[in-house]
């Protein structure tokens, strides 16, 4: 059997883990320079965030019911994320939305 300790440990490291990808992934929604580089920026660290924060709940939940609910959203955050991600980058090229591909195209977009 784990010590508590280390179960709290490992679970506040994932805690903290989870909010900093989040924390990034907010961040790259602001910075980055358009809506396909917005959307990959989000999308990969909207996933592992979460992730990582459920992760950390379940250690501290044990092995108990809310474990089993906490590993069922998990697992549909893994599926219905990049699902939803990939839906809307299709309606934005079915729009005629254009990624930016090179440097030179962002001062032909202003």
């Amino acid at each position: 059997m784990i010590p508590g300790a280390i179960v709290d440990a490992l679970s506040w490291l994932c805690l903290v883990a989870g909010g900093l990808f989040s924390i990034v992934g907010a961040l790259g929604l602001l910075r980055l320079p358009e809506f396909f580089t917005r959307m990959h920026g989000a999308s990969v660290t909207d996933t592992l965030g979460a992730g990582l924060i459920l992760l950390g709940l379940v250690l501290q939940a044990g092995f108990t019911l809310v474990a089993v609910k906490l590993l069922f959203l998990g697992i549909f955050i893994f599926f219905a994320s990049p699902a939803a991600t990939h839906a809307l980058i299709k309606a934005a090229l079915a729009r005629g939305e254009k990624p930016l591909l090179a440097p030179e195209d962002a001062s032909s977009k202003r």
